[in-house]
């Protein structure tokens, strides 16, 4: 709907800004102005102004300004034409109709949307019936609770032909209507339309102001034959168009919470009441673009969360396709596949909010998704073979429409394909050498797990290698030294890197206001620190941690934290630290080293976790083929490792701020 000049500025007048303000920040007033604490970020001056006779909002820490529209859009996450309507319900001001067919187009939709309310009413008031009885036995199943069913307006159709279709009768609404908005099935060759959903759970598929659009209708009996029915196409309804549970999402996400595609009703569900409430699921098809163009207006890298079976893995090849041609700076996609045989329902029933944390924070990037699906084919022995997957590897980036992400993509996958194929021997390592002639590269083979014996003597010894002895990444001196509680230690040590982080978290909450998402996805190889992570991340939603007193919010993450029973993890975290250069992760460090010190820990942990990725690729290698190129491969990761060990404090001049000498590094 297109707005008058006439009709925004009447909204002005009619709602001062600081009215609009007023609703979400505590303003006080000051001279001519009115001050409060900025709503977009955390501080502990107020630096937010608005000045209702010059009707606009300013924020000096962040630099965002405004006017009561745009307030709003920032706020809450809405389109100009949504916060043109909520401006305008709220201050009584009818909307103007365009024109006459606008009008009658508008009051059709109108209608239908009051005739989908009904619907839904009445399905939660058959639900909560004793004809309901059998449909809330099912959800109690699931573990889908009453104030579950009442959050998500669940209900139930009953077995009956004509039940909505009386019901509704009797409320004034037409058969054509209820033809129209998809309750009934109906045409030529129907005399009689009958009702659409009988003996299902009902799901009220919303749009992204929360209105009814349509139903999902999950069935009771076995022997029927669609397990999941959907609303058919209607005015208001385009399945291709919209995700389920999208109006609460798209607020969460803006909120800061993780967008997360799952894929069904009952694992939107399953993920929202654990915590994730930016979940969403496409309605009974695989992604579509426009769902994919919605995903992306609500979050820059959306989570595909898909079932850890075959066709989960195929799905989340089909939504790497549809992606890359649109993928644009900042635009991109992660996915996270779950174990083998479980979605995100059992998960969550099973794990709880931990598992699915686990799962969500192992989340891989579309560029390695691409290239595993590429690898997983089979082996890659011989140079056509090799040239066959360069081809095919050049082939999708060239479809990348974009040309800035297109370059990167290239150089990405050009230097994958680099490390994988072309030991440079002179330099006892993987590089832009080519190939020695003496040695044949990697032979890939399907992902998955590893053959029994991978590790058992094949003939092919490498040189210098003791007799008996199985070639490998590496040897343990002995089976008694191997299972020794000092070498088991060693493995199960939490890294300083992985404390740091942690650490300088729990120091300076403040940081999870900008960090969140990064926060969830970062990869954290400890369990303890997974552990740790979840519970910090859930100390963090409780609101006195929003208090402007930076020392306030680390003593009460602490004890949110030691009242969450992670005290002797916290303890042992704090161990693990063996140096005092780090200022930054250290309470009471100035607020630009913490940030320098966040910035320097994500990059090396991100590095330190792709070369660990890329170790295990040359291990593996290592032990199917022991050859030298291959021990040159894992010696160079291994090298490039090292080089990254303990280099937490180098930022030039750091911690002055905070009150450090420069001579005292």
């Amino acid at each position: 709907m297109r707005f008058t000049p006439q009709f925004l500025e009447e909204l002005r007048a009619r709602l001062p800004v600081s009215e609009v303000v007023g609703r979400r920040v505590k303003l006080k007033r000051a001279g001519r102005e009115f001050k409060g604490l900025s709503p977009f970020q955390q501080e502990k001056t107020p630096s937010f102004t608005v000045n209702d006779q010059k009707q606009f909002y300013h924020d000096f820490s962040t630099g965002k300004h405004g006017n009561i529209f745009d307030f709003v859009m920032e706020t809450e996450g809405v389109s100009f034409p949504e916060a043109v309507e909520r401006l305008a319900s709220m201050a009584g001001l009818p909307l103007p109709a365009a024109s006459p067919d606008a009008a009658r187009h508008e009051q059709r939709r109108k209608t239908l949307h009051d005739v989908m309310e009904l619907a839904a009413k009445f399905f939660a008031d058959t639900l909560a019936s004793r004809n309901g009885a059998k449909a809330r036995g099912y959800l109690a199943d699931r573990a889908i609770t009453p104030a579950t069913q009442l959050q998500f307006r669940l209900g139930y159709a009953s077995p009956d032909r004509f039940a909505l279709k009386e019901h509704l009768g009797a409320q004034g609404v037409s058969t054509e209507d209820m033809v129209e908005a998809g309750l009934l099935v109906g045409g030529d060759d129907i005399p009689v339309p009958y009702d659409r959903f009988r003996d299902r759970v009902m799901f009220p598929i919303t749009d992204a102001r929360g209105r009814v659009i349509a139903f999902g209708g999950r069935a009771l009996e076995k022997d029927v034959a669609a397990k999941y029915l959907n609303s058919p196409e209607t005015p208001l309804f385009h399945k291709g168009d919209n995700l389920y549970n999208l109006a609460t999402a798209r607020q969460a996400a803006h909120n800061g919470s993780p967008l997360i595609v799952v894929e069904g009703y009952v694992d939107v569900i399953a993920m929202v009441t654990t915590g994730f409430a930016g979940a969403v699921a496409p309605l009974g098809t695989a992604l579509t673009e426009n769902q994919l163009a919605l995903l992306w207006r609500m979050a820059d890298e959306p989570i595909l969360c898909f079932d850890g079976d075959r066709a989960g893995q195929k799905a989340a090849y089909r939504a790497a396709d549809l992606a890359l041609p649109h993928l644009a700076p900042g635009k991109s996609l992660r996915f996270a596949l779950l174990p083998e045989g479980q979605d995100p329902d059992d998960l969550a029933r099973a794990g709880g909010r931990m598992a699915i944390e686990e799962v969500i924070s192992a989340a891989r990037p579309l560029a390695d998704m691409i290239w595993t699906r590429e690898i997983e084919s089979g082996t890659f022995a011989t140079p056509e073979r090799r040239a066959a997957l360069e081809a095919r590897i050049n082939e999708l980036s060239n479809g990348i429409r974009d040309e800035v992400v297109r370059r990167y993509y290239r150089q990405d996958l050009a230097e994958r394909l680099q490390r994988t194929f072309a030991p440079d021997t002179g330099r006892g390592g993987y590089g832009r050498g080519g190939f020695s002639g003496r040695e044949s590269p990697r032979a890939f083979a399907p992902r998955g797990g590893a053959p029994a014996g991978r590790f058992a003597s094949r003939g092919n010894r490498l040189p210098g290698a003791a007799p008996g002895l199985a070639p490998g990444p590496y040897q343990a001196a002995s089976p008694q030294l191997a299972a020794s509680p000092i070498m088991r230690g060693q493995r199960s040590a939490m890294s300083r890197r992985e404390a740091l982080i942690l650490q300088s978290l729990i120091s300076h909450p403040w940081l999870l206001h900008d960090h969140l998402e990064e926060v969830a996805a970062l990869e954290l190889a400890h369990g303890e620190a997974n552990k740790l992570r979840a519970g910090i991340i859930a100390a963090f939603a409780n609101d006195h941690h929003h208090s402007p007193d930076v020392e306030e919010q680390a003593e009460k993450m602490r004890a949110d934290l030691d009242a969450r029973g992670l005290g002797e993890i916290l303890q042992r975290v704090e161990r693990a630290i063996t140096t005092a250069a780090v200022w930054g992760a250290r309470p009471g460090a100035a607020r630009e080293d913490v940030l320098a010190t966040w910035q320097q820990l994500v990059v090396l942990h991100q590095k330190t976790h792709a070369l660990l990725r890329e170790r295990k690729d040359a291990e593996l290698a290592l032990g199917e083929e022991p050859s030298e190129a291959n021990l040159a491969w894992l010696k160079d990761v291994s090298a490039r490792l090292e080089s990254l060990d303990g280099t937490e404090a180098l930022i030039e001049g750091f911690g002055e701020l905070s009150g450090r000498f420069r001579k005292s590094v």
